[in-house]
């Protein structure tokens, strides 16, 4: 199957921060250990992740909070200290910012993406990218990484008003490539997002696994295709 254009998502599919939110978070709090009182930093940990879960699970929270992700770091680790009865903000402010600045520090494109790209160039199919977050903070991953260079299109919610998985998002995109559904392909990580909502238009979807985790237990989403590296797409399609 040769799609007539691809959508791609950024963050965990393009780009890389070398590991999930629980081991940046294990790997931060330990170098704050003692710095809690009689919490250790296994006790924060949890409740930092149990913080995040209620932040991230809200969509309208989820909605609002994804425009400054630094900002929502600390409110995470704010919610996280009250219920510790943790008052020292000057700590919680600096714990949130030294691990945006350690995610940031890590981020990288994923072995073999940025070729998988090019390949994709290559063979004439059209790539547009779509990326959910405030515009300053995505456009600065795209330029750090030279990425604009490999996509038609490009739309990031903080510029657009708008984004995953409202389909307006995905009907302007394809307004813009002069798809139809059927033959536009997205491609992204998060399942919500980038497999249920594409597919409620009649478009392909497909999961990129890439730290290799499976679907959830119990998850009822079915992708119509999975990979774990970007360079799979490549795979059956026409040099």
């Amino acid at each position: 199957m040769r799609p007539a254009a691809i959508l791609l998502d950024l963050d965990d599919t393009i780009l890389s921060s070398l590991g999930g939110q629980r081991e940046a978070w294990s790997q931060v709090l330990a170098t704050f250990d003692g710095r809690f009182g009689d919490h250790p930093h296994e006790t924060v940990h949890a409740g930092i992740l149990e913080a995040s879960r209620s932040l991230w699970d809200d969509a309208d929270s989820h909605r609002h909070w994804r425009q400054d992700i630094r900002a929502a770091r600390r409110e995470v680790v704010r919610r996280a200290f009250a219920a510790l009865a943790l008052d020292d903000m000057t700590l919680c402010h600096e714990l949130a910012d030294t691990f945006s600045d350690h995610r940031d520090e890590a981020m990288c494109p994923f072995p073999g993406a940025i070729d998988a790209l090019e390949a994709l160039r290559a063979r004439g199919i059209p790539l547009g990218l779509v990326t959910n977050g405030g515009a300053a903070a995505q456009r600065a991953k795209i330029e750090r990484f030279d990425l604009a260079r490999h996509f038609d299109h490009i739309l990031v919610e903080g510029e657009f008003g708008r984004g995953k998985p409202e389909p307006e998002v995905f009907h302007h995109l394809m307004a813009c490539f002069g798809t139809t559904p059927d033959t536009t392909w997205v491609v992204g990580d998060n399942l919500d997002w980038e497999i249920v909502a594409p597919q409620k238009l009649g478009m392909f979807a497909i999961w990129c696994d890439a730290h290799r985790r499976g679907l959830p237990e119990g998850c009822g989403v079915v992708p119509d295709r999975i990979v774990h590296e970007l360079s799979e797409l490549l795979e059956g399609m026409d040099p």
